[in-house]
């Protein structure tokens, strides 16, 4: 908009056009998907930590048990193998009667054996292939089932004979029977055997074990008195002892779940580059963690230990961090998401009261250009009323006609303009007043000489209109602040 006038007035506005919000709901909804992903993603990483963590105080609880175990196998396995000391008879120290003792295990453990294949023999379901299996199933060098005369009537195999001479093979003139022939083979090679004969001497069971065997169940009875010693409990639902030929030296408690060939790296446990392995398995109502680590005996790998332990308390205290972490997760994206609207509408709360200030600024600023318009109008019409109204005074005072009936008529025209005049002079005052500042300028005036002033400019039109104005002053008038120019005005 664009005033011209003495003064030149020139008022400018540009106006900024607002028609989004401050925040757009699309930003809003990015922001509010992108904290509530990452929200949900500290709480997947805080409960794959915390199932880790349970993982592993299991897993160290299970290598807390094997170490135990190897401890209890070594003492074992010592007594078993350590070689007789001798002592005058009759007399034995603590340490000979605990190897003799242990000794015992290894013999009773084959005794129990020959037993077993004895109640089959009696059944008639022993062969040379059931004997043979059973031999290579047990690490025997040697099975057979011998009749009264001591001569074999089923065996694992042929008896060695090529390890004696051809001469050593007869006595007297006989061959030899094959309980004589072990004896001369444990004689002359320390390969030793275990005979069970039955009460009514009509036959014997034979067992012979070489060094591997030897070694084989020294290792296994060892292992399974140290696991009768540990027992069950301390949430140990099986224990296995599994040699590196993938035969179970001793078992406690009863699987859950069929092994597998496949469900762990055998090779790399065996070896010893894997210290401890474990998974998870869920077979009916029972919920097992399996886990495989090596058997150390004088720091070599001898075989695995296969063990599973309850995990129904970890699997509780899971689902309890879980159930915890969601519900910390969800308050967390209710708070984030009310967070958001907040900021949302208090921001554009607040926009919309810039918007409204903006608006009525340029209002008030409308105004002032119409008041500033109103005075330049005002200063270009007062001079041309004031010389309109001087005029026409003189016209009333030294132009009167002669005519009588003229001069009334002259004297009523010339009022009516003098009170147009004095009417648009009135109006242009309004303008001149609407233009300057409203602020009030207070200074302490007398009010008896302000009433003075006003008596004096209104006395004569008073005069004219038949009223007349008495006055009285105090002596001492009252003295109050005011705007001495405007209380005038008003009168």
């Amino acid at each position: 908009m664009r005033f011209l006038g003495d003064k030149g007035i020139t008022v400018k506005r540009k106006a900024r056009e607002q028609k989004d919000t401050f925040l757009q709901p699309l930003a809003v909804g990015i922001v509010s998907a992108i904290l509530v992903t990452l929200i949900l993603v500290m709480g997947f990483l805080d409960i794959r930590r915390s199932e880790t963590n349970l993982v592993g105080f299991l897993e160290d609880q299970a290598l807390s048990t094997i170490s135990v175990l190897q401890r209890l196998t070594e003492e074992n396995l010592r007594s078993i193998i350590s070689p007789p000391e001798k002592r005058p008879s009759g007399l034995k120290t603590a340490s000979q009667e605990e190897a003799a003792y242990s000794k015992r295990w290894v013999l009773e453990a084959i005794t129990d054996l020959c037993r077993k294949v004895d109640e089959q023999w009696r059944k008639g379901k022993v062969n040379d292939d059931y004997l043979k299996q059973f031999a290579a199933e047990n690490n025997f060098w040697y099975l057979a089932v011998l009749d009264r005369n001591g001569n074999a009537v089923y065996q694992s195999g042929p008896l060695r004979t090529d390890m004696l001479e051809v001469r050593e093979l007869r006595m007297g003139g006989r061959k030899l029977t094959p309980l004589e022939i072990m004896e001369k083979i444990r004689a002359k090679h320390g390969i030793g055997f275990v005979v069970l004969q039955r009460k009514d001497n009509s036959g014997m069971v034979i067992v012979s074990l070489d060094k591997e065997g030897l070694i084989y169940w020294s290792l296994k009875v060892a292992v399974e008195k140290g696991i009768k010693k540990i027992g069950e409990g301390h949430g140990i639902v099986y224990m296995q002892i599994i040699n590196d030929q993938k035969k179970i030296l001793s078992s406690v408690g009863q699987p859950t779940h069929v092994f597998k060939n496949g469900d762990f790296n055998y090779k790399d446990i065996l070896t010893g580059k894997i210290k401890i392995a474990s998974k998870k398995v869920d077979s009916g109502n029972s919920k097992i963690l399996d886990l495989a680590a090596p058997l150390f005996l004088d720091k070599k790998v001898v075989g695995i230990v296969r063990m599973g332990l309850d995990r129904g308390s970890m699997d509780k205290i899971i689902a309890e961090n879980k159930q915890n972490i969601f519900v910390f997760m969800f308050l967390v994206v209710v708070i984030a998401l009310l967070s958001m609207w907040l900021l949302y509408y208090d921001q554009n709360r607040h926009l919309s009261g810039i918007i409204e200030m903006e608006r009525r600024l340029e209002k008030a600023e409308r105004l002032s250009s119409l008041g500033q318009l109103a005075a330049g109008v005002a200063h270009e019409i007062r001079n041309p009323l004031n010389a309109i109204s001087i005029a026409a005074q003189r016209l009333k005072k030294d132009f009167v006609p002669a005519d009588s009936s003229k001069a009334e008529d002259f004297c009523n025209l010339s009022g009516i303009i003098r009170d147009e005049i004095r009417r648009l002079n009135g109006i242009i005052e309004e303008f001149l007043s609407f233009s300057k500042s409203r602020r009030l300028e207070l200074r302490d005036f007398s009010v008896t000489e302000i009433l003075q002033k006003i008596v004096s400019l209104i006395r004569e039109e008073a005069q004219g209109r038949g009223i007349v104005i008495e006055t009285k002053w105090l002596h001492s008038p009252a003295v109050i602040p005011l705007d001495i120019n405007k209380i005038q005005q008003a009168f």
